[in-house]
């Protein structure tokens, strides 16, 4: 694989160059699709490309022939034709461990471009290849959902209501305004909760806003309790306890 007049390519390059090499029905796919949607680090080594019908192998390029690659599993980033992230994920699924795939998964989930109807959709229609890891995948996405990535924050919020209510606590003030910071929950007069739903607290800057809020609420005298998904469907007792316990509810 070459390209003409780059000595030194950045990995776009290289990825592009693989796939013109491979022909008209080519896409980047598995390893290679994964780093260029931001799932995983780039493998400078090789080059992962799908190809539609038969092709001859290509030096650098890990060749994956398909009888036809459906035009919904592909997309263009940056003018490179790739899988989507629904089939790449499918297709990692079947050439790297799980706990690499659940680091995909997550990182998708963390972007935002995290489809399971999409990904559900894919698997269907592959289900039928060799060696396909979908076994593995639902795995990996039944751990995810289990923690809570599919709930909106209203239904979050809701099943968080449900949690107090069968546990015979007094209902909360929703969404609050308390020292100028809008909270998930407040019990007056100091105790507040925050629920950690991945899906709207994710990224480096929500991290650091909701520390500098919990911050600004414990110097003020409140109590500040942060629960995550996984403690709300998973733990509810737990976190009823947690709660009555702060408050100090006989």
């Amino acid at each position: 694989m070459a390209a003409v007049g780059h000595r030194r390519l950045r990995p776009e390059g290289h990825w592009l160059a693989a796939v013109l090499a491979a022909g008209p029905t080519a896409a980047l796919s598995h390893r290679s699709a994964a780093a260029l949607h931001g799932l995983r680090q780039s493998n400078a080594a090789s080059v992962d490309v799908t190809v539609g019908g038969q092709r001859r192998r290509q030096p650098g390029i890990r060749i994956h022939r398909v009888e036809a690659l459906a035009a919904a599993d592909v997309t263009a980033i940056d003018g490179i034709p790739a899988t989507t992230v629904a089939r790449t994920l499918v297709d990692l699924a079947a050439v790297i461990d799980r706990g690499q795939l659940a680091r995909a998964v997550g990182e998708a989930e963390r972007r935002g471009v995290l489809d399971m109807v999409a990904v559900d959709a894919v698997a269907a229609r592959l289900r039928t290849r060799n060696g396909g890891g979908h076994a593995t995948l639902r795995e990996v996405i039944a751990d995810h959902a289990a923690a809570g990535a599919s709930l909106t924050r209203s239904e979050l919020e809701d099943r968080f209501l449900r949690l107090v209510d069968r546990a015979g606590l007094p209902r909360p003030r929703t969404n609050a305004v308390v020292e100028g910071v809008e909270v998930d929950a407040f019990w007056p007069p100091r105790l507040v909760v925050e629920l950690d739903g991945w899906a709207f607290h994710r990224g480096r800057g929500a991290f650091e806003r909701d520390r500098a809020k919990s911050n600004l609420l414990t110097a003020s005298g409140h109590v500040v309790l942060r629960f995550t998904h996984r403690d709300v469907v998973d733990r509810p007792e737990g976190v009823a306890e947690t709660i009555r316990a702060a408050q100090d509810w006989r």
